[in-house]
């Protein structure tokens, strides 16, 4: 089973929690156990699995991006201005898989999916999310 959901980011570069929307995902299937894959679509968007607990992480993980890949010293920023956009989506990559185990998601207690956004606000990212039987 295949969704695509749709959503709208708010700031330049954040993490959004998509845990209870890919979990909503998994309930609509019907299938308990298996995997669960879920892709950014977008090559400046990326998915990472991370805390939720405290905001702190979300916030370090951004702020180490940023240092690490500075904006405004890329080639590709003569063209779109988003070159450290592209690196970061690059590295964090598109996609994660996470076992489903007896109808729900085999994350530990601390962990939760994050869509990636490095090149917002956007009116509309999308997220594939395939949801596959054992």
């Amino acid at each position: 089973m295949r969704e695509l959901l749709h959503f709208a980011t708010h700031r330049a570069q954040e993490l959004v929690d998509i845990t209870e929307a890919v979990t909503a995902v998994v309930r609509r299937s019907g299938i308990a156990n298996g995997l669960v894959h879920v892709y950014a679509q977008g090559a400046t968007a990326a998915v990472m699995i991370q805390e939720n607990w405290d905001e702190s992480v979300q916030e370090d993980v951004i702020d180490f991006l940023r240092q690490q890949i500075p904006k405004g010293v890329w080639k590709h920023d003569a063209q779109d201005g988003n070159g450290d956009a592209h690196l970061k989506a690059g590295l964090v990559g598109p996609s994660e898989t996470i076992p489903l185990i007896d109808g729900h998601l085999g994350l530990s207690r601390w962990q939760n999916i994050f869509f990636c956004e490095f090149d917002g606000p956007r009116q509309q990212r999308s997220l594939v999310v395939t949801v596959l039987a054992a």
